[in-house]
């Protein structure tokens, strides 16, 4: 059974593998932003200005915390795509089983922390008066909620190391159904605000979360972890962490920019905030094929290096880099003709000013999507291959862009400095990535030379 959903990406044609395990991927990305963009377009309409406002200033700090927890489980699931690829399937039983010791650990001690500080991280942010509470209420239960992140990145992030992009789709589809059913009821029956909103949220992606843990004990004989197996093995953590926590702090750090930037918007007020957050949520959905690229990437590079094809790498960078060109091309035309109209989505179309930020902002990013594409591409690469230090140092890069930008660009040029720094951001990241790949890929020839001639 195992069989027919596993993929093996060792073999075939590059373009045509990326292919097939990226569109999966995308709809799984894009029912995901469901869960943020319908908990926004109910809040904006239904609960007004200042509650979109106040849920779409906690969005950095919800990338610092949030995006850790899912950069942890993508890198857990690296080593285990090495394992697959090598055709070692104890080994996959016994890193899976440290992966799951690992999460549960990172799971509770988050979950504390930042639920007991969120309230004066939101007052370092300098959250404006009028939308604090809202977005107080909102990130707590999202931090509460932090368990049934983890339970569903790492999960659906094992399923993906076995090369079955499909499997976490149907999932998220299902869950992002209930997610609207949640909003509609928590929101316009129960009379919960944009808590309503966070409940649902959490509750949908614990549900996928199960979801793919009874699919995984019924469809992959391979994972049938024996009792022996379970035991926690330091050396497989050690493994383990050494690939998750670089790509989880790679999204922290580059947050970390973001917060800064975050906190400069705010000083804007309520109305660049919402209209930050309307041309955020609009971008979000046209960058998904980014992610889903760099998602696929970073599978395609883990089983590779555990079969120890090395020259499929490039082939398969070129055409992932070839279909990020022309799908930016396209996302550009559309965001220049259509910005305003989509984000009148998320807020009162009556607001000049709104739209018209909006709409600036979604130009201005989506004339900078190939240097975005690079990063992801190249980025998840490295990952895969095995260089999660590297990611710290990108989110390094794009922390210090973001941060400038904030501190420099804002003051300055008001709004229009906001929209400028993610592609500067981008450019950073790229300025050191791409001679990143190409070190270590020489580094892993020499690696496996040496190997070679030593057996």
């Amino acid at each position: 059974m195992a069989k027919d959903t596993t993929r093996d990406m060792t073999q075939g044609s590059p373009m045509k593998l990326i292919l097939g395990f990226s569109v999966p991927l995308l709809f799984g990305f894009l029912f995901q932003q469901f869960y943020s963009v319908v908990d926004t377009v109910i809040v904006g309409r239904f609960l007004g200005v200042n509650a979109l406002a106040g849920v779409g200033s906690t969005g950095a700090v919800n990338f610092l915390i949030i995006g850790f927890c899912m950069g942890v489980c993508n890198g857990f699931a690296i080593p285990l795509a090495h394992k697959f690829g090598a055709k070692d399937y104890q080994g996959l039983r016994q890193f899976t089983a440290n992966c799951m010791w690992l999460s549960i650990a990172f799971a509770v001690v988050l979950t504390l922390v930042t639920s007991l500080l969120c309230g004066k991280i939101l007052e370092l942010m300098k959250t404006p008066e009028d939308i604090f509470a809202h977005a107080y209420s909102y990130i707590f239960i999202i931090f509460v909620g932090i368990p049934a992140t983890f339970l569903y990145n790492m999960l659906s992030g094992i399923i993906r190391a076995m090369g079955d992009s499909k499997t976490p789709l149907v999932f998220l589809t299902l869950s992002s159904l209930l997610n609207i059913a949640l909003d509609l009821i928590c929101i316009l029956t129960f009379d919960m605000g944009v808590a309503g909103a966070a409940v649902a949220t959490v509750v949908s992606q614990g549900v996928s979360g199960v979801l793919c843990l009874l699919y995984m004990i019924k469809k992959f004989p391979l994972l049938h972890i024996q009792k022996e197996e379970w035991r926690p093995n330091p050396s497989h953590m050690a493994t383990l962490c050494g690939m998750g926590i670089p790509m989880g702090l790679q999204y922290s750090i580059t947050a970390i920019g973001s917060v800064i930037l975050q906190t400069s918007v705010n000083t804007l007020g309520s109305v660049a905030v919402a209209s930050v957050t309307a041309a955020g949520k609009v971008g979000m959905f046209f960058c998904c094929p980014y992610d889903a690229m760099g998602s696929t990437m970073a599978t395609y590079g883990g089983q590779n290096v555990g079969a120890k094809k090395l020259e499929r790498l490039g082939q398969g960078m070129r055409a992932c880099v070839l279909l990020g060109v022309v799908y930016s091309l396209i996302a550009f035309g559309v965001l220049s003709l259509f910005g305003d109209r989509l984000a009148a989505l998320f807020i009162d179309a009556q607001n000049p000013e709104l739209l018209a930020n909006a709409k600036q902002m979604l130009m201005i990013n989506s004339a900078f999507y190939i240097p975005l594409a690079l990063v992801n591409i190249v980025r998840f690469l490295i990952q895969g291959m095995g260089f999660g230090t590297f990611a710290i140092l990108a989110g390094v890069c794009e922390m210090a862009a973001r941060s400038l930008a904030g501190l420099f660009l804002v003051p300055v040029f008001g709004f229009t400095g906001v929209c400028f720094a993610s592609p500067l951001a981008w450019i950073f990241a790229d300025a050191f990535l791409i001679p990143a790949y190409l070190h270590v890929k020489k580094k892993l020839e020499r690696l496996f030379n040496l190997s070679a001639s030593g057996s």
